[in-house]
């Protein structure tokens, strides 16, 4: 799994717009927040906007706002119009993807990892991250201790 910065500063902002919603910010309110840098703010809300997940509005009440509610947005719904696909394997959809002989199989693996990602990404909206309650399967998740660490200590020591 890799969230690249755009992705994540996407993600975030919108997360600071579900937490004022039906209310609006402007730009720099959640670059503030946020601690992202604006003018690279400025880009990914040109890019929510151009997607209809997010409105402007000019003027003294202006800002940014959600062009939905929060809780019918996912937090794969943003990830996807900052990068396309959820997984991909060398730019393309792991379903695409052929192996030949002893690797055949890889491409099913891959095909298995995304679902699972999707499951969680699809399963949390912006309005579950401002409650700080995630739903029960991915909160599961979560308490797992192993969940917490890059890679998993070998067994027995």
């Amino acid at each position: 799994m890799r969230i690249t910065a755009r992705v994540d500063y996407a993600v975030r902002a919108a997360v600071e717009l579900a937490a004022v919603a039906p209310g609006a910010l402007t730009c720099d309110r959640i670059a503030t927040a946020q601690n992202i840098p604006s003018r690279f703010l400025q880009s990914i809300l040109g890019d929510l906007q151009h997607a209809r997940l997010v409105t402007s509005q000019r003027g003294r009440e202006g800002g940014y706002r959600l062009a939905l509610p929060p809780e019918e947005v996912s937090i794969a719904r943003v990830m996807r119009i900052e990068q396309g696909f959820l997984a991909e394997v060398h730019g393309q959809r792991p379903e695409d993807v052929e192996y030949p002989g002893a690797a055949e199989c890889l491409a099913a693996v891959w095909v298995a990892a995304r679902e699972a990602y999707r499951r969680v990404l699809e399963e949390v909206t912006l309005a579950d991250v401002v409650a700080g309650k995630l739903p029960g399967p991915v909160a599961e998740l979560t308490a797992l201790e192993e969940a917490w660490r890059s890679f998993s200590e070998p067994p027995g020591d």
